[in-house]
């Protein structure tokens, strides 16, 4: 939630006002739409990740602000937490060699913002949940300077009422409670942005749900928190759960989370927004002094305030966004479901995936979700949360008799996918170079069986082996992804395990 919010209280008058002004704002989007006023395609894109600070001992550092000081660059920003950054790539057009130059801009923004960390005696990690988090670490008194993060916090306690109850079952199991939305801030992602016309975006938005689950299981890259083994990508259990404004009673009611999946394929961007309104109550019922209505009927372009603060309120996987660049409107779709990492390569690797498979899935004349229910979609997520590389997904058969069957992740990526992501990266005009070698970096995860969850996971077993206690494991595996991060080759190239120490000179 980017916006710039002052802290305070809210009457029963602010959030009547705040409801009124977002049904004015949505009749605004769907006149604009209506109209066609939106901006034509510009096949752009954008990524932002968001970053941990961690000591040379592996663990968390809270000290964002005084290295954010010393990066002095619009392109970082804080994030929840005092060990978060994000730092944010310009948009750029898709096609010719755009992902080696992403790839270029990225390494020097990180190596720069890693060299400033280092004035303060700390690094960044680029990683899905930094394993060596403690539950002390995630407290309201290690959220970021700022109003808007101390307000998101007291609105969402407010809502829920209650502590909110972390219950993780994986490999291990996680049982906690938290005062605080602070545990959310471990979960450190990556967030791909396609600007799309409001005629391509239903299909685009709808290519993206289907593919989450792939995308997921080829990129997990969050096995542990608070010490556990839980599931291979725990950011949306965790994110879910700690973000949760629904008491056990309307969770047992069927009321929807704030972090959602979704329940259904779309028609229209306004589908969303719609649902936005209908089922989510407002956090932050700030309203600001802009009549959409009427900026419209001046022939003028509203900036909807209302609505795309409250749209940031509800985390939606691939999540609808309107902007406005120049004077004229658009909309992108944000797909938020990567971790960050393991290395520049694997992030530009997996966003050159999905650039390309979306493209050639919204394309298709027999659409994959026409040819499979939405609870598919949703339990095929749920499936590569839990098991990563090794997910079994429906998907729908080939052949007359068509149907959804079972298969495994990784045979879906290799032999339907991938094809479909080269055609799609090729009607984008991406140079083939640039196609091969970054979905080349998909395949041989795919070939090997290995991402970032897996190389964490058999590199802190490993070090269990060897007769390191849990904690001592879990910052030895940490720094040594550190290390690995920082040489960037790709993660299935890493070695698994621990360096062995140095002999010690003799004589």
């Amino acid at each position: 939630m980017g916006e710039k919010v002052v802290a305070g209280s809210f009457g029963l008058s602010d959030r009547q006002l705040y409801r009124d002004k977002l049904r004015q704002c949505l009749a605004g989007l769907e006149r604009l739409l209506e109209e066609k006023r939106f901006d034509r395609p510009k096949n752009l894109m954008g990524v932002e990740i968001e970053l941990n600070l961690v000591g040379a001992d592996g663990l968390p550092r809270m000290m964002n602000a005084q290295v954010l000081e010393r990066i002095a660059s619009r392109d970082f920003q804080t994030e929840l937490a005092m060990f978060n950054l994000e730092v944010n790539i310009a948009p750029h057009r898709l096609g010719g060699r755009v992902f080696d130059q992403l790839s270029e801009e990225l390494r020097t923004s990180l190596a720069y913002a890693d060299r400033k960390a280092g004035e303060v005696d700390a690094g960044i990690v680029m990683i899905g949940i930094l394993p060596t988090l403690d539950r002390d670490d995630l407290v309201s008194s290690n959220l970021s300077a700022g109003d808007r993060y101390t307000l998101l916090n007291d609105q969402i306690v407010a809502a829920r009422g209650e502590e909110f109850t972390l219950d993780i079952e994986g490999v291990e199991r996680l049982v906690c409670t938290s005062k605080s939305i602070a545990p959310e801030a471990a979960c450190t992602s990556v967030q791909l942005h396609l600007q799309v016309t409001p005629e391509r975006f239903a299909d685009v938005w709808n290519a993206a749900q289907a593919v989450t689950a792939a995308q997921v299981a080829i990129g997990a890259n969050a096995p542990f928190l608070f010490g556990r083994e839980l599931w291979r990508e725990s950011r949306p259990p965790l994110f879910q759960q700690s973000t949760d404004t629904r008491p056990p009673e309307l969770q047992a009611q069927g009321v929807r989370p704030r972090t959602w999946f979704g329940e259904r394929w779309i028609t229209s961007a306004y589908d969303l927004f719609e649902e936005n309104l209908r089922f989510f109550p407002a956090l932050l019922p700030i309203c600001d002094d802009e009549d959409p209505l009427g900026v419209l009927d001046a022939g003028g372009v509203p900036k909807l305030a209302e609505l795309t603060l409250h749209n940031g309120t509800v985390y939606r996987w691939n999540r609808p966004v309107y902007g406005i660049a120049d004077g004229v409107p658009h909309l992108r779709v944000e797909n938020r479901v990567l971790p960050a990492g393991p290395t520049v390569t694997d992030v530009i690797a997996n966003a050159a995936f999905f650039y390309g498979v979306v493209r050639a899935l919204a394309e298709e004349s027999r659409p994959v979700w026409t040819r499979m229910p939405f609870e598919a979609a949703a339990a095929n997520f749920d499936e590569a949360c839990r098991h990563g590389i090794d997910a079994r997904l429906q998907w729908p058969r080939r052949g007359r008799y068509g149907g959804v069957g079972p298969v495994d992740a990784v045979n879906l990526v290799r032999e339907e996918l991938l094809p479909l992501a080269e055609a799609g990266l090729d009607a984008w005009g991406v140079e083939p170079v640039d196609r091969d070698f970054y979905l080349g970096v998909i395949e041989e995860r795919c070939r090997r069986r290995v991402n970032g969850a897996s190389w964490q996971v058999d590199t802190f077993h490993q070090a269990l082996a060897k007769g390191l206690g849990r904690d001592a494991a879990l910052a030895a595996t940490t720094r040594r992804y550190c290390e690995l991060m920082h040489v960037g080759e790709p993660v299935h190239t890493w070695p698994v395990g621990l360096p062995e120490p140095e002999p010690v000179p003799t004589g």
